[in-house]
This record gives structure tokens, C-alpha cells and sequence, in this order.
């Protein structure tokens, strides 16, 4: 790269002969990811859509908790539905929030501005470079 780089995440994946069990980790944690049985797996684990579904959830909701308690509202719980699409040229992904707690429709508002604003979102939604390369 030509560009100053900042390392902020590291994630390891590995997967032995069990179709198609991946043992994925970072730092001192690990889940197993896997497919449904329907393509050949043995879905012990969620696949790597809901994984990539599930950091951009618990992303957003983390990051609207973090703006509540520093605002000090009542909020009880935050949740958020996802779901992923298949469109032309690309994908969309739809996020349906719901909050447990007494708010004005003016905070809501803010708060569907602030969980678009929320780490992953904006790797997902910006310019990506990958790069593979064999170790």
C-alpha cells in the first residue's frame, strides 16, 4: 500500500475437512461459522452472511447505546432486524430498528442518523480496497 495504514481489527479463519465448518477467531475469541445443510454443511453455525448481518447489528446498536447513555434518555432496549438482498449489479441490505424506552419522534430522527453512522456501516457503505496475497 501507498498509503499510511492503521490496523484496526484482526480476525483469523481456518477450516479442516468438516464440510464447511470454519473455526474463525480474534483476538481471544472464536465462533464457529458454517452452511446450511441444504448446500452441504452441517450448520453448526450461522454462515458468513449472517455473520457480516450480525457485526453490522450489534455495530449499530452499540453504537446508538453509546449515544443514549451519553444523552442520558431512558432506553430500556435498542434492537435491530436485518436482512440481505440480492439486486442487480450488487446488494442491499435493510435494517429495521426498534426501541424499548420514551422517545420524542425528534430523537428518533436523530437516532436513525446516528446508527447509519456506526462503524461497519460506513466500511460497508464506503470505498473498499481488499487485498489477498499468499503467506
Amino acid at each position: 500500500m501507498d498509503t499510511e495504514t492503521t490496523s484496526i481489527a484482526q480476525a483469523n479463519a481456518r477450516i479442516a475437512r468438516a464440510k464447511y465448518q470454519t473455526i474463525a477467531g480474534s483476538g481471544q475469541h472464536s465462533i464457529i461459522i458454517d452452511e446450511p445443510s441444504e448446500i452441504g454443511g452441517g450448520d453448526t453455525g450461522m454462515n458468513p452472511f449472517g455473520l457480516l448481518l450480525s457485526s453490522l447489528g450489534s455495530c449499530t446498536v452499540i453504537t446508538l447505546r453509546m449515544y443514549i447513555d451519553r444523552k442520558m434518555w431512558v432506553v430500556d432496549e435498542i434492537s435491530v432486524e436485518l436482512e440481505a438482498f440480492a439486486v442487480d449489479g450488487g446488494h442491499l441490505i435493510q435494517s429495521k430498528l426498534d426501541f424499548k424506552g420514551d422517545l420524542t419522534t425528534e430523537q428518533i430522527s436523530r437516532l436513525l442518523t446516528i446508527a447509519n453512522s456506526c462503524p461497519i456501516h460506513k466500511v460497508l457503505a464506503g470505498n473498499i480496497t481488499m487485498e489477498t496475497a499468499i503467506a
